[in-house]
């Protein structure tokens, strides 16, 4: 037993010393790293203080001070940014919906401003602006090299005032200008309609109208319908949804889930991580999904296709998605200011981030590219049939009902094939949910 405590004793006594030893350097070296930012702190106090007595005109202090929290910020990556008073309150007006502006979704990308995508029945859809597209140009001013929020700003002006921009578009040799007059910009969060059987749920953001549209809006196009056993599946379309409010995507994916998780958020502290679960209720009472994306479909977007086809709950069709994986918190300043920072990355419920890479759609389903207007025709394609035949025989196996069904049932598939020259990827969508409809419920 004596020897026992002498033992133990000596490994106190060389643990105390080991620690000694090893804490020792450990100190000096964080010691070194905040002398280190101390220096760095005084550096930048003198560089301020030497712009703010030598430049050649005078220069506001305010502005000097907010110019360099936003380059601190946006140089960690696209995400982050200062937002000023004025930002901020823009921001907290978006979220509800209503703003005044363009009606593009924008990011910085290698220095070149990127369209991630034009809103729905915004001024810059309506003007032709695309998923993809590289501005290079405002109203003849260059934004290369500008922070994004300086381009951002260069957009903004007066509703009803013009502004053209300068596209480069992959697929073109050439530059081109685009025209825009801005305008109030009224956000439709759900738009729903029925093609045929299929009622389409067309998510265009994330902002608080989102859910509540959505559910409103699908139970409208169920009654319309006279009823659920009407509807063969819903088809969720989030092509060129830039996202929006985490909390709205989780409610929206929890629509269509019963259990299980929607999403989990990770970040640098382990104690900041959060998961989220779904609770019991399916608004389509376990009907067929399909999810539509495209490379504008982003951020909350992603989430709700990378929650329902981990869950394989919807089949996704369409290209990938963005790629935006990381979740922003807007933290409120003092003088009304807020900071936009990045703090965690978000997990699908399989454990995939999808930072950079983007949601993979089970179905690969491109949209055709628009025929120039030249090659469209009017000139009906004249088709034969046997009816047509002199001489041909009747078909009396039928009765004149059953033959006003196939008629019918004839005409409906006619009118879903016109969709394919205007949507392809919607009419692709429509016709799986006819197929898994005409397999049958899963035993």
């Amino acid at each position: 037993m004596k020897k026992f405590a002498i033992a133990a004793a000596g490994g106190a006594l060389a643990g105390i010393l080991l620690t000694t030893q090893v804490a020792g350097p450990l100190l000096a070296q964080e010691n070194n790293k905040s002398a280190n930012v101390y220096e760095q702190l005084d550096l930048f106090g003198d560089i301020f203080e030497r712009i703010r007595a030598q430049y050649v005109t005078e220069v506001e202090p305010k502005k000097l001070i907010e110019a360099a929290i936003d380059g601190m910020l946006t140089s960690l990556d696209p995400h982050s940014s200062y937002l000023s008073e004025d930002d901020a309150r823009d921001m907290r007006v978006q979220t509800r919906g209503e703003f005044g502006g363009l009606g593009i979704e924008v990011t910085q990308e290698e220095g070149f401003i990127k369209v991630v995508s034009p809103m729905d029945g915004t001024p810059a859809d309506t003007a032709g602006v695309e998923a993809g597209d590289f501005i290079t140009h405002v109203d003849g001013e260059s934004v290369l090299g500008l922070t994004l929020d300086a381009a951002v700003d260069m957009m903004r002006g007066p509703v009803g005032s013009e502004i053209i921009i300068t596209v480069v578009r992959e697929g073109t040799t050439e530059p081109f200008d685009i025209s825009i007059i801005r305008d109030t910009i009224k956000l439709t969060a759900v738009r729903t309609r029925t093609e045929g059987e299929s009622v389409v749920l067309r998510i265009t953001t994330f902002n608080d109208q989102t859910y509540p549209n959505l559910k409103d809006g699908l139970e409208k196009q169920v009654e319309d319908a006279g009823g659920m056993d009407n509807v063969n599946g819903f088809i969720i379309d989030l092509r060129n949804n830039p996202g929006g409010l985490l909390t709205q995507a989780i409610r929206v994916s929890d629509a269509f889930l019963e259990t299980g998780e929607i999403v989990s958020t990770r970040g640098r502290d382990p104690a900041d991580s959060d998961r989220y679960n779904a609770t019991a209720g399916d608004l389509t009472g376990g009907k067929p999904i399909v999810v539509l994306i495209n490379g504008g479909s982003a951020s909350a977007s992603e989430i709700v296709a990378g929650a329902l086809q981990d869950h394989r709950r919807a089949i996704v069709i369409g290209t990938k998605s963005f790629g935006k994986g990381s979740v922003q918190t807007v933290m409120p300043l003092r003088g009304d200011g807020a900071m936009r920072l990045t703090t965690a990355r978000y997990y699908t419920p399989s454990g995939r981030s999808i930072q950079s890479l983007g949601v993979s759609p089970d179905i690969v389903v491109a949209q055709p590219p628009r025929r120039p207007e030249e090659e469209e025709t009017d000139t009906p394609i004249l088709r034969r049939s046997e009816a047509d035949l002199r001489g041909a025989i009747s078909n009396d196996s039928v009765s004149e009902d059953e033959r006003e069904i196939i008629l019918e049932e004839q005409k409906k598939a006619e009118e879903a094939a016109k969709l394919r020259d205007e949507d392809y990827q919607l009419a692709y969508a429509i016709d799986i949910l006819k197929g898994m409809s005409a397999l049958g419920p899963k035993n």
